[in-house]
């Protein structure tokens, strides 16, 4: 925060509704106007810049330094992550691999319910896992897509799955990162543990929920017993490692051992009715073991770099004094206190970069030239949904130094003894905003930890229930809409997928924060 005062009008109550003003913005442009998710996004940049200079008296400096801050994270690491994540997608296509890929998969079953179980429910999560900052969503629901799913569609089942895995992407980032807050009393693993009260619940009703809105409640009772199956493995598996084991591995594990042991499963049991979205059997051409693991090998890449670029170790690299320091480009915001750190290797990008290439220099299908060429066409079409990205960075940048998140934290804080049950409110505000759980810890961590110990409720839940808050606002983040649409080819169409989903979210806050409430009153 760079103002003297989060409370402008020395009445909470009014500055936090003035606060608020950006967030009922953008749910208006896009659910009642109807606007273009890239003119939503310019449009509330300005009121923001507007409010946040005029009535909390950010300074003008400040107020720009934070746009460029927002602009340059919206391109690097973000941008860049997405445009590498479709970028390999694309090579694999060219390849060949894609369809040698999307073979092996529908050669499990045919039932197009049980193809989404295995790629937007099970490899969502574990990409989400792997990666996190969009990559699952762009690459699951291009390859729903390609399966016979409608574009729109897939992206808003891709959204709605993410709600099981988002609390942990990437590597558990965002319940690792409360470590570094210094939060008296309350470690990342505290936090990782009270998520087992809630999150296990919603993980285990989404796979239901998702396949009642492909094909109703007779998809839910022919396909039951892969559902269950489903659901329950992840569901446990989760619940078990956030409580012994801790976040890193809370979505890699449980999405392989659920898409491992229903791909085993399905080879004893069949649906007696085959579900076909168009009414078609896929035919793909039957290929032996070995085609197929070498088809899958752009995501087996992808996930030992982004591994490798998680590790401590290698992260230590770029830090003040490491061997790789000087691929870190620092530089100061002219007339702000603000700064831009870009890290050229270190970013998540530079390793599926590294993964699309070599894909490429171990196939025989395409060319390095081809390559380069796929990476021009994929920056042509995300150039507008990086410029959005940017600008709602530079929203949250604005909300964040001109006090606008903490004036609406202390408002939410001030209800006393139902506070628990607007904390997973706050944490699906830090969301929308900013597009990122992480982010959103960041923000409100400790803010929910004062408020616990000043109600008397224990902090960890309450941080629990900012996680897991914020995992339902991603639904529908004007960042995960924006990547979405972009995936599938729908630019443009940001108000649809909105409209589309936002129930759904609305939905899961709401339990969460009932639940949050009861549990509160036992902790």
């Amino acid at each position: 925060m760079l103002v003297e005062t989060f409370n402008p009008f020395h009445n909470l109550a009014i500055s936090s509704l003035v606060a608020s003003i950006p967030i009922l913005l953008f749910l208006i442009c896009l659910t009642v106007l109807k606007m273009k998710g890239i003119h939503a996004a310019l449009l509330n940049l300005a009121v923001t810049f507007f409010i946040a200079l005029i009535i909390f008296q950010l300074p003008f400096g400040e107020a720009a330094g934070s746009v460029i801050q927002g602009a340059a994270a919206g391109v690097w690491p973000i941008g860049w992550i997405i445009v590498m994540a479709v970028w390999l997608y694309k090579i694999s296509v060219a390849s060949g691999k894609f369809d040698i890929l999307r073979g092996s998969i529908a050669g499990i079953s045919q039932d197009q319910r049980i193809q989404f179980l295995l790629i937007g429910f099970c490899f969502n999560a574990f990409l989400e896992g792997a990666a996190g900052f969009g990559v699952p969503i762009a690459i699951c629901a291009v390859l729903l897509v390609s399966l016979g799913f409608r574009p729109l569609q897939a992206a808003m089942l891709c959204l709605i799955a993410n709600g099981a895995s988002g609390a942990f992407g990437a590597i558990g980032i965002p319940v690792g990162i409360i470590d570094t807050f210094g939060i008296q009393g309350v470690t990342s693993m505290d936090v990782s543990m009270m998520t087992a009260l809630t999150l296990p619940i919603i993980n285990f009703t989404i796979p239901f929920l998702l396949i009642w809105l492909i094909d109703g409640f007779k998809g839910i009772k022919e396909i039951f017993p892969a559902i269950l199956i489903t659901a329950g493995v992840y569901t446990v598996t989760q619940a078990i490692i956030t409580v012994f084991v801790g976040p890193e591995l809370a979505d890699i594990i449980p999405s392989l051992l659920a898409m491992g042991i229903l791909a085993l499963f399905l080879k004893k049991w069949k649906p007696k009715n085959i579900f076909l979205l168009n009414g078609k059997e896929c035919n793909f051409e039957q290929h032996s073991l070995g085609e197929i693991v070498k088809a899958w090998s752009p995501f087996y890449l992808l996930t030992l770099f982004i591994l490798i670029w998680s590790f401590p170790a290698f992260n230590g690299l770029f830090a003040e004094g490491g061997l790789l320091e000087f691929t870190v480009i620092n530089f100061g915001i002219p007339g702000s206190s603000l700064g831009v750190s870009i890290s050229l290797i270190g970013a998540t990008g530079t390793a599926i970069l590294l993964a699309g290439l070599t894909t490429i220099a171990t196939t025989k299908g395409i060319s390095m030239g081809e390559g380069f060429s796929l990476f021009k066409k994929t920056v042509s079409e995300f150039w507008i949904p990086i410029i959005m990205i940017c600008a709602i960075i530079g929203i949250s940048k604005l909300m964040t130094y001109g006090g606008m998140t903490v004036t609406l934290g202390e408002a939410v804080a001030t209800t006393g003894n139902i506070f628990p049950l607007l904390s997973p409110v706050l944490g699906w505000i830090g969301v929308f905003m900013t597009g990122s759980v992480v982010n959103n810890n960041t923000l409100f961590a400790p803010i929910q930890a004062t408020a616990g110990n000043v109600i008397g409720t224990n902090s960890s839940l309450l941080l629990s229930a900012n996680t897991a808050g914020g995992v339902m606002a991603k639904l529908i983040s004007p960042q995960s809409i924006a990547i979405a649409t972009a995936a599938v080819g729908e630019t443009g169409k940001e108000a649809d997928l909105t409209k589309m989903t936002l129930k759904y979210s609305f939905g899961l806050l709401i339990f969460v924060s009932v639940w949050t409430f009861l549990l509160s009153l036992f902790f």
